[in-house]
């Protein structure tokens, strides 16, 4: 098709230059006051056309222009009523045939489908980044929170003001711990599974040690609270 006015396909519908159809029109009017009339006839900006500034200046300053639907083209070519508004109105009758073919249908789908796509894989992909980036803080901040609900025995001994050495004698007594052939502390395996105790492996970055350590369980906290006050 001879593209007798220049159509824009930028948008999600194809639109044309009011000025450049005004041109083509050949229309005797100064266009400001031509396009003023023309919107008499019921379109409206926003549905229709929509305004901007061109980088055509009159009188060195940008012209006020309008971006046209091919509905509101045709139209105002109709409106005109001379062999130049019948030539420009079949122009756009055809854009409209060729618009809306099946298969320049199923083009605009599928361009739709690959930029949503597109838009998808690089929200992903900043995902993973921030993802990455967020997980060195993520992982420190569940290690203080697990130290902060995990206790040792000294700390545990503490919080319920019993001396340390006092406090692990009892739970030896009371077969809750053992000290194993490397003189660890120990907790027996029915203490871990009903929750008073668990077992991490640390790492003191200062010392450089690096082991198992038998931790406290708010549950064990509570429950060697209990015996103690029935002990005393």
């Amino acid at each position: 098709m001879n593209e007798l006015i220049k159509v824009n396909y930028d948008s999600d519908r194809p639109t044309v230059s009011g000025r450049e159809l005004h041109e083509f029109l050949e229309v005797n009017t100064r266009y400001n006051d031509w396009f003023s009339r023309m919107t008499e006839y019921g379109f409206s900006e926003g549905a229709d056309f929509y305004s901007f500034l061109s980088k055509t200046s009159e009188g060195g300053r940008p012209a006020t222009d309008h971006q046209l639907t091919i509905s509101m083209a045709k139209e105002i070519a109709m409106l005109q009523r001379n062999e130049r508004g019948k030539q420009a109105r079949q122009y756009f009758i055809n854009l409209e045939e060729a618009w809306n073919k099946p298969e320049m249908v199923m083009s605009r789908a599928l361009k739709m489908a690959e930029k949503q796509i597109s838009n998808l894989r690089l929200v992903n992909s900043e995902l993973s980044v921030q993802n990455q980036i967020m997980k060195p803080k993520a992982d420190y901040f569940d290690e203080l929170v697990d130290r902060n609900l995990l206790t040792n025995f000294r700390e545990t001994a503490k919080q319920l003001e019993v001396p340390p050495k006092r406090f692990v004698s009892f739970l030896i007594e009371r077969k809750y711990i053992f000290r194993d052939k490397r003189g660890r502390l120990m907790p027996y395996a029915q203490h871990v599974e009903n929750g008073l105790f668990e077992v991490k492996e640390s790492v003191n970055e200062k010392t450089k040690w690096s082991g198992t350590q038998t931790l406290v369980t708010p549950k064990g906290r509570e429950t060697f609270r209990l015996l103690c006050l029935q002990s005393a």
